[in-house]
């Protein structure tokens, strides 16, 4: 093994221990405050379709032959950078996910107070089936081709590969969106109370390593492909990064030491005042 690929492997299962534990501290501070208030279901909803999309990709990715031969048909005889720590995190990703969801869907189980943000949004149901109904359609053009199983024809004809990259576009697509609920939520209690900042610095300290990771990778191989061939990848610790930014600027600058304004203060406090027990 060379000094690189020591690297690469190091980064890899850093960036893999820091987006793991990523997923602990909302769902534990949910559960100190016996409360999911200041923040939404929406964030943890959408991640348990994206993190499994993640996983049927990059478990393709890593394991099938067919998908790699056709991988490797498209670009140039390389192989996908996908790592095994790639999908036990997605994996992982998944599990914890459905786990903080049901703390907003099922909160009487968890010994909540009812909180404001428990119902996920118009706008993240509609991404959700959105998502859905497009992996399924490309899913049928896939079948419908003669050339699926082709290696040869991978270049210029729908394959599995294309499935597998259809999937795969669902975690980015949800990736560009599944902060945004979030921002505005900050933006209108003028706090960032009830949202964890600890997860989003291991999630930024994650997404910097990951990105490394993979330009260690496509340097190894000499192309980068490795990143044009893995956009996914690529694009989430990018736009994590983004994310996570405004999340720090709120809660480091914007709103520094705030409780939310006064109308919810309580809720955000997780007490079981009159305004909580309105709000079922």
């Amino acid at each position: 093994m060379t000094f690189l690929e020591f690297m690469s492997a190091l980064f890899g299962w850093i960036y893999f221990i820091c987006w793991s534990l990523s997923f602990y501290p909302q769902s534990m501070l949910n559960f100190s405050r016996k409360s999911t208030s200041g923040s939404t279901v929406d964030f943890p909803f959408i991640n348990c379709l994206g993190f499994l999309a993640y996983f049927v990709s990059n478990a393709a990715f890593y394991s099938s032959p067919l998908i790699r031969a056709q991988y490797a048909a498209r670009y140039k005889g390389l192989t996908p950078t996908v790592q095994f720590n790639d999908i036990t995190f997605a994996l992982h990703g998944f599990l914890l996910s459905i786990i903080t969801t049901s703390q907003y869907f099922f909160p009487r189980a968890w010994g909540f107070a009812p909180s404001i943000g428990n119902k996920p949004s118009r706008f993240v149901l509609g991404i959700f089936f959105g998502c859905v109904v497009g992996v399924v359609i490309v899913l049928f053009i896939v079948i419908g081709s003669p050339d699926r199983d082709s290696t040869h024809e991978a270049v210029s004809s729908w394959v599995w590969l294309d499935a597998i990259y259809a999937i795969s576009y669902v975690k980015l697509v949800v990736t560009f969106i599944k902060y945004t609920p979030q921002v505005l939520m900050n933006y209108r209690n003028q706090s960032t109370q009830g949202w964890s900042i600890v997860q989003i610095l291991l999630d930024f300290f994650g997404g910097v390593l990951s990105i490394t990771q993979q330009g260690i990778d496509s340097y190894i191989q000499g192309d980068w492909s490795g990143i044009t061939g893995n956009p996914v990848k690529f694009a989430l610790g990018n736009v994590s990064m983004i994310y996570d930014s405004i999340f720090i600027t709120q809660h480091y600058v914007l709103y520094r030491g705030a409780d939310g304004k006064v109308a919810e203060r309580g809720s955000l406090l997780g007490s079981d005042g009159d305004e909580e027990r309105r709000i079922d």
